[in-house]
């Protein structure tokens, strides 16, 4: 099993200050995570998404980081395919590049983006792209073993040209596409894919989506194989923090957790926008001593719609306050449900919004010192 972080570069601070002070934190706890035996950083892909995600420009975060590190994988966890933000022909040299100064090391995963706000700032209707994503999705790998790319499709007209450099790793480096509802699953097991879950949902609703990935990958035909290198790999989100005082860390993890949805909330679904200085006590525990019932305030948001999203919207189970919030013993166990329900790989993720730098090295620490070697 792998142990993995993946970063959204979400603030508070939507400050050019803050947004400074974010990158160089994630930095820090990347290099940390490196000597602390951590298998991949992942780093999302957003635009336009203030205080949810401000990472952006993700080929230049994980650029820098690969000239810091020699060892850890470095991950696109994903690059939206839309042509007009990401041209096919310019993702397969930035891919190949990285791979190459990395020596091997890359991680590509594949996607859309989420939401109206991102695909309009590039001219796109959402509920229009996915048969856009798909063609070049399955033209880019081909970038990466032929000498020279002709094509001539329903959306993407590329005349012949050779397409430099070629990947480090043969053929390509390992693919994986972005899961957040049922048909994504479906989709990446058919096309031969790495599945990256990245819902909030727990153990239970993991152990339903490995179910669904796995039964179309043992179904898949051939022809649909997207790229030359299938890979069966199921990567579940593990929103964690992890001290020595659970309590503490349950509040700062499930106060962050709460940003992270109302966030999530204000560009999907039409909520306010986070406000974390009006906030009360959000989390209130009651039950005995055997079962506890956590509550997020949040649950009394609302979870309506923007009209032009479609039928897109937060997951549910974002209010589950089933996480590794706790002590080492409690991610321990936490992270094993997980295995059990089928995850291949841990995506670590500490970094929302309230939670503070200290909270997350310190998270780190203790999982590299204490939780993966349990786990080796």
């Amino acid at each position: 099993m792998r142990f993995s972080l993946i970063f959204e570069a979400q603030i508070v601070d939507a400050s050019p200050r803050g947004e400074v002070q974010v990158f160089n934190e994630l930095m820090e706890q990347a290099l940390l995570a490196e000597k602390l035996g951590f298998d991949v950083v992942w780093s999302v892909e957003h635009t336009s998404l203030t205080h949810y995600a401000h990472m952006s420009a993700p080929e230049t975060f994980l650029a820098f980081l690969a000239g810091q590190t020699s060892r850890i994988g470095i991950g696109h966890g994903v690059v939206c395919l839309m042509p007009a933000m990401n041209h096919p022909i310019k993702v397969a040299e930035r891919v190949a590049t990285l791979d190459i100064l990395s020596k091997g090391r890359l991680h590509f995963g594949v996607g859309k983006g989420g939401s109206q706000q991102e695909a309009g700032a590039y001219g796109y209707d959402l509920k229009e792209l996915q048969p856009i994503i798909d063609e070049a999705m399955y033209l880019i790998p081909r970038m990466f073993v032929e000498d020279e790319v002709e094509h001539n499709g329903p959306h993407l007209t590329i005349p012949p040209r050779p397409i430099h450099p070629k990947p480090f790793q043969s053929p390509h480096p390992p693919m994986y596409m972005a899961c957040t509802n049922l048909d994504t699953l479906a989709r990446a097991g058919e096309r031969g894919l790495g599945a990256l879950v990245l819902g909030f949902g727990g153990p239970e609703e993991v152990a339903k989506k490995n179910k669904i990935y796995r039964d179309a990958w043992e179904g898949r035909d051939v022809r649909d194989q997207v790229g030359y290198r299938p890979i069966q790999h199921l990567a579940a989100l593990c929103p964690a923090i992890v001290l020595d005082d659970a309590k503490e860390a349950r509040k700062i993890g499930l106060r962050g957790q709460r940003y992270f949805y109302e966030s999530l909330n204000y560009w999907y679904g039409g909520g306010p926008c986070p406000d974390p200085d009006t906030w009360g006590d959000e989390l209130v525990e009651e039950g005995t001593n055997t079962i506890i019932t956590t509550k997020l305030a949040s649950e009394t948001l609302t979870m309506d719609l923007k009209e032009r999203e479609g039928d897109r919207k937060p997951s549910s189970g974002i209010l589950s306050a089933q996480n590794a919030y706790g002590t080492v013993e409690d991610c321990i166990d936490y992270v094993q449900q997980l295995a059990d329900a089928g995850a291949d790989e841990i995506l670590f993720m500490t970094n929302m919004g309230t939670v503070p730098h200290w909270a997350q090295m310190e998270t780190l620490r203790k999982i590299g010192t204490h939780v993966i070697p349990h786990f080796r």
